[in-house]
C-alpha cells in the first residue's frame, strides 16, 4: 500500500498562520464562504485537536506544522483558553487545524459548552484528535471524554467526522515498560470508544521527532488531500 505524501500540504511551514480565536459560542468564526471571514474561502476542512491539559498538545502541533513557536507552549498546563484556528499551507490554505482548550481538572464549564457546540455544529469538521500522555495513561476524565466523542461520532454514523487518538510523549516512558503501557492504553481507548481509529504513537520532544509524519498523513487522508502536490490542487 503506497504511503501518503504530506509534502504538498505541510511542505511550506512558513505559510502556516494563526487565523482566529473563540472563547464563546457567539465568537466562533462563520462558516465556509462567509464574506466577513474571507480566509474560509479556501478548502473547507477543519481538524480539531484536544486533550488533557498535560498532553503536550501545543508542542505536537508545532511539530506537525514544522514550526517552533506558532502555538505558545508553557510548563504550566491549561494555558490554551480558546478555540484557535490555524491555516495550513499558503493562502487560502489546504486545511485548518483547530487547537482546543485542555479538559480535566483545570477546565472550565464554558470551555466544555464551546467545545460541544463546535463538534456538534461545525459542518466542515473532518476529524477530532484526542491526545493522551503516555507517561500518565488514561484517567476517568479521559475515558468519559472519549465515550462522549464516540457517542457523537456514532450519532452522525461517522459520516460527518471521525475520531482518532494520539499518544504523546512516548519517549518519557522507559523502553522496557513502553509495550505494556501502550497495550493498556489501547485497551482503555477502544473500550471507551469503539469507533476510534487506530491510535498514533508520537514524541514531539525527541530529536528527531517520532510519529509526527504519521499524524500529518492522517490529517491529509481525513481531508481527502492525498493528491495535493502531485497536481498542485486539491483532488476533485
Amino acid at each position: 500500500m503506497p504511503v501518503t505524501s504530506t509534502n504538498g500540504v505541510f511542505g511550506d511551514p512558513r505559510s502556516a498562520q494563526f487565523l482566529a480565536a473563540a472563547q464563546t459560542v457567539a465568537s466562533i468564526p462563520a462558516m465556509h464562504g462567509r464574506p466577513e471571514v474571507p480566509f474560509w474561502s479556501g478548502f473547507d476542512t477543519d481538524l480539531l485537536v484536544t486533550g488533557r491539559a498535560n498532553a503536550g498538545k501545543s508542542t505536537l502541533l508545532n511539530a506537525v506544522l514544522g514550526r517552533r513557536d506558532l502555538l505558545h507552549t508553557s510548563k504550566k498546563p491549561g494555558r490554551t483558553k480558546t478555540l484557535n484556528w490555524f491555516r495550513v499551507g499558503p493562502d487560502p490554505g489546504h486545511l485548518i487545524l483547530v487547537d482546543a482548550p485542555g479538559y480535566g481538572d483545570r477546565g472550565r464549564p464554558e470551555w466544555g459548552e464551546l467545545f460541544d457546540h463546535y463538534v456538534q455544529n461545525r459542518e466542515v469538521l473532518r476529524r477530532v484528535y484526542i491526545l493522551f500522555n503516555a507517561n500518565h495513561g488514561l484517567n476517568e476524565v479521559d475515558k468519559m471524554m472519549l465515550q462522549s466523542l464516540d457517542e457523537q461520532c456514532q450519532a452522525s454514523s461517522g459520516l460527518k467526522w471521525t475520531l482518532q487518538a494520539i499518544i504523546t510523549k512516548t519517549d518519557t516512558v522507559p523502553v522496557k515498560q513502553l509495550v505494556g503501557v501502550v497495550k493498556t492504553m489501547y485497551a482503555d481507548i477502544f473500550k471507551a470508544a469503539p469507533t476510534c481509529l487506530y491510535p498514533l504513537l508520537t514524541s514531539a520532544y525527541s530529536k528527531p521527532h517520532y510519529g509526527v509524519d504519521r499524524v500529518r498523513r492522517s490529517m491529509v487522508e481525513a481531508c481527502g488531500l492525498e493528491g495535493v502536490g502531485k497536481t498542485g490542487s486539491r483532488p476533485q
